[in-house]
């Protein structure tokens, strides 16, 4: 497969980008994919994390990934996310990528990603990567674009059923925030020059147990081709609450609806997970270099939930 570079076209005047931690904006603007005005917000916006009467949680969009991932509080109310921004990139960059900014950043594709390579995410007519190198593209093919969301942060909040806030909006779901897959020129559903403010998390369930992992090609620093958090609830040895979402496999996170369904009310062992990770791959339309993914996801599926229901 090869791919024809064709120059992206200049725009007359390229739009104004918000910078908090810099961590995505600055490598775009060094490749010369991003070429507007910065807005730093990074000495005004929220950065605290507070908690109601009923134990739930809301954080500021300028948190920290590290913040995040070093909270105990976080730590001991939603297990799942503190490890999602504990696998996240390294702790350099940790230490300045932001909640929001990991919601909000850009593609990862390497078409993208170069300057002079037209995409659909950069206003052209087509997706070179569909018909090019795309080994690390969808495995759901939702759209017209095959890069996967790069945000494990969104995968995270999506299991939690996370609400986004913003400048000129509220009450926006993960799904709300960055679409169904179908959007071509972005990764999310923002408007132009809407901020996210916050975003606020339910109270914990009773007995609630949650874990994410990864599937990585090197040890460290690496984005995962295939990550899943997940929310369980067992009593009585059977499961009575089951969420999963997963990242790295699609345009959007996605929940895994139909192995929540078929786990729900089962006995919580290794018989009935292996069975339900099957459907772990349903409705998938891998690429040709994708079909792998599934295998990966079915594996993190039943890695997670066996740890979860020991």
């Amino acid at each position: 497969m090869s791919v024809a570079v064709v120059t992206a076209k200049p725009t007359a005047t390229p739009a104004p980008e918000f910078r908090a931690g810099g961590t995505d904006v600055s490598e775009r603007r060094r490749s010369g994919v991003s070429q507007g005005m910065l807005i730093d917000i990074s000495a005004t916006g929220d950065k605290t994390i507070s908690w109601d009467a009923d134990g739930a949680a809301r954080i500021g969009a300028l948190a920290t990934i590290a913040t995040i991932a070093t909270d105990a509080r976080i730590a001991a109310a939603y297990p799942g996310l503190a490890a999602s921004a504990q696998g996240l990139a390294t702790p350099q960059v940790r230490q300045v990528a932001t909640l929001g900014g990991n919601l909000a950043q850009r593609s990862r594709c390497w078409y993208f990603r170069r300057a002079d390579i037209d995409c659909l995410k950069k206003g052209g007519s087509t997706c070179p990567a569909r018909s090019g190198n795309h080994l690390y593209g969808v495995a759901f093919d939702l759209g017209p674009c095959v890069a996967p969301h790069p945000s494990t942060m969104a995968a995270a909040l999506l299991a939690y059923d996370a609400i986004v806030a913003t400048d000129r909006r509220s009450g926006l779901s993960i799904a709300d925030l960055l679409g169904d897959g179908s959007i071509s020129h972005a990764d999310h559903a923002l408007a132009a020059g809407e901020m996210i403010k916050s975003i606020a998390l339910p109270a914990p369930l009773q007995g609630e147990r949650a874990s994410y992992k990864r599937a990585i090609s090197r040890t460290h620093a690496e984005w995962p081709l295939v990550e899943l958090c997940a929310r369980v609830v067992i009593a009585g040895g059977k499961f009575h609450f089951v969420r999963l979402a997963a990242g790295g496999v699609a345009p959007v996170p996605l929940r895994l609806t139909a192995v929540e369904v078929q786990l729900s009310g089962k006995m919580a062992n290794a018989a009935s997970i292996a069975e339900a990770a099957k459907a772990a791959s349903s409705g998938a339309k891998p690429l040709p270099m994708t079909a792998y993914k599934l295998d990966l996801l079915q594996g993190l599926v039943r890695d997670v939930l066996e740890q979860l229901a020991n």
